[in-house]
């Protein structure tokens, strides 16, 4: 068993009991746009293989994206956990987080600004220059504006995972655009295939590199453990999928 496994192992068997990672991080506050923002460094053990950027869904910033960026340290990867909503912003109620993420959909200019400075503040801890960035639910949405925005330089790579996949009125996919994974259940009623594939014919058609992976049975927010949609055979696969493609195009696969 190679030790990218026994780490891969390690990682799942934490996630799936729910106990706290061996590695904590540290809240971040940095700016954007003139106001404050609160994301959350974990930073490997070590040499780095690289650096992941991590954009959360609808609820804000929580122990969920912790979570994920802990266990992204764990395999060897600097992460940052960015926020999207504000410093001690974190919409409670079905309404709250409607209003939030609408915000956010009707100014995309505002998300990649905030996406943006998550990425520089990511970076000045980091010290890493390329990275991955990866999003959840909402969060997807986020790095799909960043692919589209071309901004993304020595981004390596976009991973969205049953995220919101639609191209806004006007915009498209520039040429040169770092791979992308998409990650989507079969039975996500929210965004349902039928998306993932059209997504998937817009990227061929201008000849970007990307992997779509749909899983069986998987419904919206099949990764979220501890709630009634996760489904541990989708995440765990999709899990598998994200660090094959961190190994490939951070280029540091063990």
């Amino acid at each position: 068993m190679t030790t990218r496994s026994t780490i891969s192992i390690a990682a799942t068997l934490t996630l799936l009991a729910g106990a706290a990672p061996a590695m904590a991080g540290e809240a971040v506050t940095y700016q954007a746009a003139g106001a404050d923002y609160e994301g959350y460094f974990a930073p490997a053990d070590g040499e780095a293989k690289g650096l992941v950027l991590v954009i959360h869904d609808w609820d804000g910033l929580t122990d969920y994206e912790k979570k994920r960026a802990d266990m992204l340290a764990e395999l060897g990867y600097d992460a940052f956990a960015l926020d999207l909503f504000g410093k001690g912003k974190r919409p409670e109620t079905t309404e709250a987080k409607k209003a939030a993420t609408g915000t956010l959909y009707e100014d995309r200019e505002a998300m990649l600004t905030r996406v943006a400075a998550g990425l520089q503040k990511a970076r000045e801890r980091s010290g890493e220059e390329q990275a991955v960035v990866i999003g959840y639910c909402f969060g997807g949405a986020g790095v799909l504006e960043l692919a589209r925005s071309g901004k993304g330089s020595d981004v390596a790579g976009y991973a969205t995972f049953h995220g919101t996949l639609a191209t806004p009125d006007g915009q498209t996919y520039p040429d040169g655009t770092a791979p992308i994974l998409i990650a989507q259940g079969g039975a996500d009623s929210s965004v349902p295939p039928s998306e993932a594939f059209s997504l998937v014919k817009t990227l061929e058609d201008k000849g970007i590199a990307y992997e779509l992976e749909v899983y069986s049975g998987a419904p919206h927010a099949f990764t979220v453990f501890d709630s009634d949609r996760y489904r541990k055979v989708a995440d765990e696969k999709s899990w598998d999928a994200l660090q094959s493609f961190l190994g490939r195009y951070l280029g540091k696969e063990s």
